[in-house]
């Protein structure tokens, strides 16, 4: 863990854009950033989080680096290169496997793990360099650093147990198993460094404590507001500054680049089908650059009508089939200036109309609890809240009843966070469960319970039972703490098998008979080795799982060989 490293390097991989922080593993007094895109005329706490390839499939740039070589690059060329933005969103709300594939901008497709590794070892190697400029020592291996990777917490298994499999393919550890590399989530991160800030270190409202973490039994919602998802969490501050997760992980992929989205839709509008068809598929590189100023400018902190440039291509594009002027005449909320776009402040507000209502929405399904009634304070986080239109919205709605609050540095509050918890992930005491989860296994068959068709004989056929039975391991909403581990004693079907395969499942509802009922999802499966057949059946195997950490940890042991282990439960392969 951090206390046998010299150091704690988190990385926040985003969706939009991507940093790291770090520090000594003795203590994370003092957080080290980095800022990006000096070379560039920028000074960012991130950089974008994009990556190119060349025509050969190999890594050529990430961040900054990437987004301006695909754009020096001539259509013709951009069209054999692989460019790959806001390919995060490929991990969320759908089935992940270690063999899937990701779509570049121009419709090319790469491997998703060489994608994902290959930025990850960006990030390693640049932050790495960077220690050792900043202190003069070379860090070489495995065992000096500890990894922090952020992940969002209404992620599945099978993508957290992704980002831990491109880690390993990246180089950041040597194996799956590896203590070197703690899964971080988002809000969590956000909530532990949003915790121990004096109050100026906000820029909304103001706090009548000087920390929240010294006042025991404050209570509060963090927003964690990225590109790609909304991710919320309710904590409570114990009196050891230790957090209590109150309410399971909720949100959805309702982030800054719905916006991006819904300002595209918007183009496409003006100036008609064929033509956005046409500078889309003809200019990538250029159009890239556009909606790039376009994520800059939406994160304004002024109510001002916002100005665009317009680029060369899609101005000769446009101006082959009319006056420029003549596309914005009948537009509402926007017009042409003097080769720039102008979109006034109401119709940019448009843009964000669906991800406000969503966050909106979601917030007082959760506040509009019985057991939520002493929060107080809502905390928004990450790059999309730092901007005035999201705030104002946040603000209207629920000033009234409760504090708003955003840090200073929103952007980079979950990487310094995520270093907090690399030095000490015990600080997150207890998490809610998302979802109830168990484990398929068999059991004497009882017609009286059992369903007749589901009868099955061994083969040594003294044991007469009923397989597909789903055994409860947690339950939803149930508060789970993160030392707490739970045991479970199985014994074979069969009286000469070596070894055991657990199949885990989970279900929203709250319990379930068969793990074939409708609602009912496959997670993931781990083998456990029984090689002493002496006993038959009448062997004992003892299953210890941790469900309060931010990964699922098994650890299996055969009692008659005393063999154990801990087992890695696959995500991927289902």
């Amino acid at each position: 863990m951090a206390s046998t490293s010299l150091f704690v390097i988190a990385i926040d991989f985003g969706t939009s854009y991507s940093g790291y922080c770090f520090s000594l593993a003795s203590g994370a007094s003092q957080i080290r950033q980095v800022f990006w895109g000096a070379e560039h005329g920028l000074m960012t706490p991130k950089t974008p989080t994009c990556i190119l390839f060349n025509e050969k499939q190999e890594f050529s740039k990430f961040g900054y680096d990437a987004v301006m070589k695909y754009k020096s690059l001539p259509s013709s060329e951009a069209q054999k290169w692989y460019f790959f933005q806001n390919f995060k969103m490929n991990l969320y709300d759908r089935k992940v496997t270690s063999d899937m594939e990701l779509v570049a901008s121009n419709g090319k497709k790469l491997p998703a793990l060489k994608v994902f590794s290959e930025s990850l070892r960006y990030m390693m190697e640049h932050a790495l360099n960077n220690i050792e400029s900043a202190s003069f020592q070379t860090v070489c291996g495995h065992s000096e650093v500890t990894w922090v990777i952020t992940v969002p917490a209404i992620w599945n298994a099978a993508a957290k147990q992704f980002m831990r499999l491109a880690a390993k393919q990246a180089g950041l550890i040597s194996d799956m198993l590896s203590e070197k590399l703690i899964i971080a989530l988002e809000p969590e991160a956000a909530s532990l460094w949003c915790k121990q800030l004096p109050r100026e270190g906000f820029m909304v409202d103001s706090s009548d404590n000087e920390k929240f973490e010294d006042s025991p039994g404050i209570q509060y919602i963090v927003v964690d507001c990225g590109g790609g998802t909304i991710d919320i969490t309710v904590h409570e501050i114990k009196e050891d500054h230790y957090l209590t997760e109150l309410h399971k992980a909720s949100g959805g992929g309702w982030g800054g680049n719905t916006v991006d989205e819904n300002f595209s839709a918007f183009l496409k509008e003006i100036f008609g089908d064929d033509l956005w068809d046409e500078y889309v598929k003809s200019h990538p590189a250029e159009l890239q650059q556009m909606m790039y100023n376009f994520s800059l400018q939406k994160c304004s902190t002024s109510r001002e009508e916002v100005y665009l440039r317009c680029y060369y291509n899609l101005t000769r594009l446009a101006e082959c089939k009319k006056d420029i002027h003549c596309f914005f005449e009948k537009v509402d909320g926007a017009m042409w200036n003097n080769g720039t776009i102008m979109i006034t402040y109401e119709k940019m507000k448009s843009f964000f109309a669906y991800s406000t209502k969503k966050i909106i929405d979601a917030l007082k399904e959760i506040l509009h609890k019985p057991d939520m009634s002493n929060v107080q304070y809502i905390l928004l986080v990450g790059g999309f809240a730092s901007s005035i239109i999201l705030r104002d919205e946040i603000y209207q709605t629920f000033s009234k009843k409760y504090h708003i609050l955003c840090p200073i540095e929103a952007q980079i509050a979950i990487a310094k966070g995520a270093v907090l918890f690399g030095v000490n992930p015990q600080i997150v005491a207890s998490r809610i469960s998302a979802r109830t989860y168990g484990v398929a296994v068999t059991q004497n068959f009882d017609p009286e319970i059992h369903d007749l068709w589901r009868l099955r004989i061994s083969k040594s056929e003294d044991y007469i039972y009923c397989d597909d039975v789903f055994e409860k391991l947690v339950g939803i909403e149930q508060s789970v703490n993160i030392n707490e581990v739970a045991h479970y004693t199985f014994y074979p079907v069969e009286p000469d098998q070596t070894n055991a395969c657990f199949s885990f499942y989970c279900t929203e509802k709250g319990d379930a008979q068969y793990v074939d009922e409708e609602g009912m999802e496959l997670l993931g499966s781990c083998t456990v080795p029984m090689p002493d057949t002496k006993l038959g059946r009448k062997r004992q195997l003892k299953l210890e799982i941790k469900f309060g950490l931010t990964e699922f940890k098994a650890t299996g042991t055969d009692i008659t060989s005393k063999q154990s282990q801990t087992v890695m439960i696959d995500f991927l392969s289902m």
